[in-house]
């Protein structure tokens, strides 16, 4: 009988839960490990979630017309054009990538870093990751040169390659990939028949030039009918070839609505994929909670109200994450320019001699236990992105800081000064503070020194 695909809790999942048992031990945590994003449900789509309880059918495997029109239109304004039929809605993003995985089949192009569950999810497919590097400051997409020699030599070597995963923009960098690179990898993608998937839940949250640093944030005037800048998607230079994925988890902070959508390709790829992506929905979760496709239909759409609350946001995020990228640069970590989202990816290797030296960190898992163990910092090690041990790279989410209470985060999201408000300022504060110890602690004999261990808080 073959053994169980290893599996290990997702390492956010994981650093929350801890974090969560040493705050109520009474301990003082900083936590800078989840993207959960910390703001409260906008108030018209908690009454149109509210209004939908009474509807207890299963609706159709793909989602209800309405969500499923609501989604083309949605992507419709970001020159996708979209057929509703081949829209696919799923109880989160990460089911419906899993469900991509199983229905195009064999081994995927996983980017290195990338999200924590994209290789094991290949793996509980019955595939294998294929592991890509990306090229610098261009996180989320695999470099299209290596892509071409990482598929040809797995396939010389008897692998099956069908697909690549791709996030614009990217999870755990924050960066964005250039529109050459994308357009080099949708070559790539046709040459050797790659099916890509783009994983676009960050899409709303590209920071807009527009949105200065002391603009309020109190949301665009009601009647606006501007749409976020979003980031490129392979779609626009592969479309017959390119699946996309988005959701409200992040743009609207509902993760615990878990709802997910797919667009598929038009042609005969997308319509068997289609086909396909529905039988293994039937058989795994049936169909998405039908109140919250009524809310998420009526999100797609876009009204006034939602597009204040993620341009709001959008700019809460670029504040505070861009003080944490500017605290992290001021001790000495090297920072690509983040250009969404709330996510930093800073590497201390300029700090690699002090570091041992100092602490007995000779990698990213040491780094980040060190961080958890003496000063109750949460964040991730490089190793739960897919890299190896010896990078000092960590990544820090700033999503969590915007408040405990719905009041703080309401305040953080319209404050036209987020940075001035206590919680926030103290937790950033208190970020300086650990970076000033990390850095100017000098040697400590070994004798004295903990064991470093792997930490996921």
């Amino acid at each position: 009988m073959p053994e169980p695909v290893p599996v290990t809790m997702s390492a956010t999942l994981a650093a929350d839960e801890e974090l969560t048992r040493r705050r109520e031990a009474g301990e003082q945590v900083l936590a800078l490990a989840s993207g959960e994003i910390g703001l409260p449900v906008l108030d018209a789509l908690r009454m149109r979630l509210a209004a939908a309880a009474h509807r207890n059918a299963y609706g159709p495997v793909a989602g209800s017309p309405a969500l499923r029109t609501a989604a083309a239109g949605y992507w419709q304004r970001r020159a996708l054009a979209t057929d509703p039929a081949l829209v696919v809605a799923g109880p989160g993003s990460k089911p419906l990538l899993f469900a991509l995985m199983l229905a195009i089949g064999g081994d995927t192009v996983v980017p290195v870093p990338s999200w924590v569950s994209y290789a094991t999810q290949a793996r509980l497919a019955g595939a294998r990751p294929l592991p890509v590097p990306t090229p610098p400051g261009q996180g989320g997409v695999p470099d299209p040169d290596a892509l071409r020699e990482a598929v040809t030599r797995a396939r010389a070597a008897g692998r099956t390659v069908r697909g690549v995963i791709v996030t614009l923009p990217d999870n755990p960098t924050g960066t964005i990939a250039h529109p050459d690179t994308l357009r080099r990898l949708a070559e790539a993608a046709r040459d050797l028949d790659l099916v890509i998937v783009s994983d676009e839940i960050y899409c709303d949250l590209v920071f807009d030039p527009a949105d200065s640093a002391a603009a309020p944030a109190a949301g665009v005037p009601c009647g606006s009918t501007a749409v976020p800048p979003p980031a490129l998607s392979p779609a626009h230079f592969a479309p017959e070839r390119t699946v996309v994925t988005t959701g409200l988890t992040k743009n609207l902070a509902v993760g615990g609505w878990r709802t997910g959508i797919a667009r598929l390709p038009e042609g005969d790829l997308g319509r068997a994929l289609h086909t396909r992506l529905t039988a293994v929905a039937s058989q795994l979760w049936s169909s998405t909670a039908a109140p919250v496709q009524d809310a998420a239909a009526w999100a797609l759409t876009e009204p006034a109200e939602v597009r204040a609350y993620v341009t709001a946001a959008r700019r809460l995020h670029e504040r505070v994450v861009t003080a944490a990228a500017d605290r992290l640069a001021a001790a000495g970590a090297r920072l690509a320019p983040v250009r969404a989202t709330c996510y930093l990816y800073p590497d201390f290797e300029d700090l690699r001699t002090h570091l041992r030296q100092a602490h007995h960190v000779d990698g990213s898992d040491d780094l980040a236990a060190l961080f958890a163990r003496r000063w109750g910092v949460g964040l991730l090690p490089a190793t739960a992105f897919g890299e190896d041990t010896r990078p000092l790279r960590v990544r820090i989410a700033t999503s969590r800081l915007y408040g405990d209470t719905e009041e703080q985060q309401n305040t953080a999201l319209t404050a036209a000064d987020p940075l001035a408000l206590p919680w926030i300022k103290a937790a950033l504060d208190r970020l300086e503070e650990v970076l000033d110890l990390l850095t100017t602690t000098t040697a400590r004999p070994a004798a004295t020194a903990r064991p470093a261990v792997a930490a996921r808080a």
